[in-house]
């Protein structure tokens, strides 16, 4: 046997990599970056289109700061000093935090001011509380249920409208009359009730629908007049002082409610139990 035939055998393994091999993902990153910035300006440019003035500002306003800050103090420890960036108008070292969220100046009310807001309130509330009453808000009504179809009620700067409206299948007064149908004594009786717990003053407003051919002799403006005086004589039959009364008037069918001037809806009569403090 030679010497070398126990000398070990080196095998060589040569890796072939086909395609060039891996160049790194750095162009992922920025293709990434890229697509981002598009759908972000594409967002933008739809939401210039599909949003009004007042809308694109609401939303310029949610991204501006609402936080008072003052150059002296950031609220911060060290170079920024202070320790409360919640402070009012200036930024005080100790300051206590902001008391009122404020938007502009906030002037100081006189006694006089506070007093007629307190009043003002208090109107309110008190006329709130016949409209609950009158139409059962806090539970049973004091009207039936067929009266309170015909009623609808608002509360403006000018006080609460009582509205009463005819219905299709019945009307508030017969035919062409100021004779009060039952549902419309029924109403004006409740009313006068309520009316009793307040002093406000009290107007009365007739309404007629329009009607659909031409009459030479169309007694509206009488008709409305009527009805008007006719709801007045009922709440003083209630136990209403005349003296509360400072109105009555007849619209004839110049103020409808509805497009259609000629539907019943436009029959109807509005009591406003008038604000005091206007």
């Amino acid at each position: 046997m030679s010497a070398g035939s126990n000398a070990p055998t080196i095998i060589k393994r040569k890796k072939i990599i086909a395609g060039g091999g891996h160049h790194g993902g750095a162009w992922k990153v920025a293709y990434a970056d890229f697509v981002t910035a598009m759908m972000a300006f594409f967002m933008l440019m739809w939401l210039l289109n599909a949003t009004t003035e007042q809308q694109r500002k609401g939303i310029a306003d949610y991204f501006s700061p609402t936080i008072p800050i003052n150059r002296v103090s950031g609220g911060g420890s060290g170079a920024f000093g202070g320790n409360n960036i919640f402070t009012e108008e200036t930024l005080a070292q100790s300051g206590t935090g902001i008391s009122q969220p404020t938007l502009g100046q906030n002037p100081v009310q006189s006694e006089e001011e506070v007093q007629a807001a307190t009043a003002a309130a208090a109107q309110v509330a008190a006329l709130r509380d016949i409209e609950a009453v009158l139409m059962g808000q806090g539970g049973e009504s004091m009207l039936s249920d067929q009266a309170l179809r015909h009623i609808i009620t608002r509360l403006t700067d000018e006080g609460l409208v009582i509205e009463i409206y005819d219905l299709p299948e019945v009307t508030l007064f017969v035919d062409e009359t100021s004779v009060p149908n039952p549902v419309t004594a029924e109403i004006a009786a409740i009313m006068a009730r309520l009316f009793a717990a307040v002093t406000n003053e009290v107007a009365i407003e007739g309404h007629l629908s329009a009607k659909s051919l031409l009459q030479v002799d169309n007694p509206v403006w009488e008709l409305s007049t009527g009805r008007a005086a006719q709801m007045r004589l009922m709440l003083q039959s209630g136990g209403l002082d005349p003296m509360r009364i400072k109105r009555q008037t007849g619209a004839g069918d110049r103020e409808p409610v509805v497009r259609d001037a000629t539907a019943p809806r436009n029959n109807r009569i509005e009591v406003i139990l008038l604000r005091s403090d206007q």
